[in-house]
């Protein structure tokens, strides 16, 4: 006998794939989507389903925080005490509270547990997390949805291949990527992403954050070059390209680390010949707009990016660099420093841009036939009356999560649990 169908039903559905729905309702069986569709209809089609109401709430599909770094939980105290002057002064900082107070422990995985309870409550279903201890994955077992954690390689000198290339073969199938094209030496890099090839996984790592970035990559000057002299991380082997307004998306091109299984986060400078580039290549993008603001190192080109048709998740980064790390707010980040830009369009990065960009696309994400049904039910304040009232509400949430109630599948049944 197959488990019955239970409709979800809401004054608004936003499948994101589709045009929203007023008195809308999703069809779940066995944690799985079979329809979406108006609440008359799909109660025509399954007349012996159960009914769970939502009133005064709009269905959408749970969220996706494409990049963060749990593990630096424990240094949320630094965007409350500090504030850097520059990209490397932050990173210096950053490391010397991380020595002082350990890289990890109970304490550590204490604030990393924190922090993705955080996530589940804010209604997010997937999490590309980025570690160098792989800590976070001890915490998989008590999360409802998918933590994918990667371990991240980084090295410029090239006396470090020969070791990380040893350490990658005892890695088994673990998850692994780089820090960063300025971090890794360039035999590692393409060592890393022909691994991920083999393995089936996307390959995220940061690209073109701070203005430092391009101006190593092109001449071997700057900022990030400087503090890699003064501390002895300085390598002979790393040799600029040379190429006029070359930058981190140029260089990775030209060693074929870009294809639509990458992720570069963050992508803020971009030159006009990088634009076509992540055009061509297929690229995902994860956008982190409140650490790029507390780090000060500018805005990404989003509109730039939207018209070329490039694919954009979004992301919180870490607590060490965010003083609140919610996609939500990460919503209305993109609303202040972009006004112009459609609220479907951020939603659409907040989840179906998400699931893309972390290769979980054929799951979650949207609200579609054969889905998992992993859905929020976000309670509206009174007068919503039009889609683009509750879009607009959706994106303006300044002090982080909504009242909102988590729905999955779990099993044969269909679960609802209070975010608190």
């Amino acid at each position: 006998m197959r488990d019955q169908i239970v409709l979800h039903r809401a004054p608004w559905v936003l499948p994101v794939v589709q045009a929203p729905l007023a008195n809308g309702a999703v069809a779940v069986r066995s944690g799985r989507i079979e329809a979406v569709g108006g609440f008359s209809e799909l109660q025509g089609m399954y007349s012996d389903a159960a009914v769970v109401d939502y009133p005064d709430s709009v269905l959408i599909p749970a969220l996706i925080n494409a990049h963060t770094h749990l593990e630096l939980s424990n240094l949320a105290h630094i965007t409350a005490t500090f504030r850097p002057e520059s990209f490397t002064g932050w990173i210096e900082n950053m490391l010397a509270e991380r020595r002082r107070s350990g890289f990890s422990g109970e304490s550590v995985l204490a604030a990393a547990a924190q922090a993705l309870s955080s996530q589940q409550q804010d209604g997010v279903i997937a999490v590309g997390d980025i570690s160098n201890t792989g800590l976070p994955r001890k915490l998989s077992a008590a999360f409802w949805g998918e933590l994918l954690c990667f371990k991240e390689f980084y090295g410029l000198s090239a006396a470090t291949v020969k070791g990380t290339l040893q350490a990658l073969t005892r890695e088994g199938d673990q998850l692994c990527t780089a820090h960063a094209p300025y971090s890794t030496h360039a035999e590692v890099l393409q060592a890393l992403k022909q691994r991920s090839l083999r393995l089936g996984h996307v390959f995220p790592l940061h690209v073109a954050e701070p203005p430092s970035e391009a101006e190593m990559m092109n001449s071997g000057r700057g900022e990030i070059a400087d503090f890699f002299h003064e501390r002895g991380f300085w390598s002979d082997s790393f040799q600029p390209t040379g190429i006029d307004n070359t930058g981190s998306v140029q260089y990775l091109h030209q060693l074929g680390i870009l294809d639509d299984r990458t992720l570069c986060v963050h992508c803020i400078h971009v030159s006009e010949k990088e634009f076509a580039i992540l055009q061509t290549t297929g690229c995902s993008i994860c956008l982190c707009p409140g650490s790029n603001r507390y780090l000060n190192v500018g805005k990404a080109p989003v509109v730039d990016f939207l018209r070329l048709g490039i694919h954009l998740a979004l992301g919180t980064d870490s607590l060490s660099s965010n003083p609140v790390i919610s996609l939500w707010r990460e919503m209305f980040v993109l609303t202040e420093d972009h006004p112009g830009l459609a609220p479907a369009d951020i939603l659409r990065m907040a989840t179906l841009g998400g699931s893309k960009a972390l290769g979980l696309e054929h799951e979650l994400g949207s609200l579609e036939k054969g889905k998992r049904a992993a859905m929020l039910a976000v309670v509206l304040c009174g007068g919503k009356n039009t889609v683009q009232d509750v879009m607009e509400e959706l994106v303006s949430h300044a002090n982080g999560r909504p009242p909102l109630k988590l729905i999955g599948g779990s099993g044969s049944c269909v679960t609802s649990r209070e975010a608190n």
